[in-house]
């Protein structure tokens, strides 16, 4: 019963990283219809960002918020002017295609510009035991189960309390509507770019140091962000939350109970359990969309 234990709040841990990156799809998708499938890169580029700065000889934490001042530039402005904005207006077709290109070309640019290799990277958290009940717990999973839940109920509690997060909802919800009200459309769609920046930024500081940073590390976590994303409900900031703690728990239990070999795959088989019997996915509202 205690390894059940452990592994269900390792799962925790791990989900509520994938929680973060699925947020990600689900507020770019709901403010500009984009879906993002460079997303698991988004994480990986700011992971390399910090070890550059580290190695400029800035601490830690100054080296993340210089990497949340770069990406907010590059992976949230330059992101949406230079790929999102022209290409969304000829459909969606043309931004998955284009975002599953830029994946591929921040891979390959990593591994041919810095490194293959994979690299260690400063942990957050000091290397303790807890026993609680039985149950060992490491102080890294704790605190990044924290930090992760913090920073995603952070976000919904922006999103639903404060005057801006009711415009980016209003823009995600009708952008037609938002721009009669006087609501600066672009400018809100930005603020969900640059938001979504932050958050990879924040993922990339807490798995980095678990993961290694390696040119494909963004490449597994950007589709069980993406299925959990869809589990949880694409229309629906919390679903992020709970598809990501339930890809990471599950993958952790059929590791451990049935392959390590089919760890990769539950992601996959809860999507597609969900999407048959739920298409909407476990907390997503059925849209009807006018043609």
């Amino acid at each position: 019963m205690t390894d059940f234990l452990q592994l269900v709040f390792s799962g925790f841990a791990t989900g509520s990283i994938y929680a973060l990156a699925a947020l990600g799809f689900t507020l770019l998708w709901q403010a500009s219809g984009t879906i993002n499938f460079a997303q698991g890169e988004f994480v990986m580029l700011p992971a390399f960002m910090m070890l550059a700065f580290g190695a400029a000889g800035l601490p830690l934490p100054l080296a993340f918020i210089a990497t949340c001042v770069v990406a907010v530039g590059v992976l949230g402005w330059a992101f949406k002017r230079g790929i999102a904005d022209p290409l969304l207006k000829h459909g969606l077709m043309p931004i998955v295609v284009a975002t599953i290109g830029l994946a591929i070309a921040a891979r390959n640019g990593i591994r041919a510009g810095y490194s293959a290799e994979a690299h260690p990277f400063p942990g957050l958290f000091a290397d303790k035991l807890f026993n609680v009940f039985g149950v060992t717990v490491t102080l890294a999973d704790v605190g990044t189960l924290v930090l992760a839940l913090l920073l995603v109920l952070g976000t919904q509690a922006f999103l639903n309390k404060t005057v801006t997060g009711r415009a980016m909802q209003a823009v995600a919800q009708n952008t037609e509507s938002a721009t009669v009200l006087g609501i600066n459309v672009p400018r809100m769609i930005f603020y969900t770019f640059a938001i979504n920046a932050l958050l990879a930024c924040a993922a990339a500081l807490l798995i980095t140091p678990t993961y290694l940073a390696k040119f494909d590390m963004g490449e597994g976590l950007g589709n069980k962000a993406f299925f959990a994303a869809i589990i949880g409900g694409f229309n629906n900031s919390r679903g992020a939350l709970l598809g990501g703690i339930l890809v990471g728990v599950c993958e952790n239990l059929a590791a451990a109970y049935i392959s390590p070999a089919y760890k990769d795959a539950v992601a996959l088989v809860i999507f597609m359990a969900v999407i048959l019997f739920k298409p909407q996915g476990l907390l997503g509202k059925k849209v009807e969309r006018k043609v």
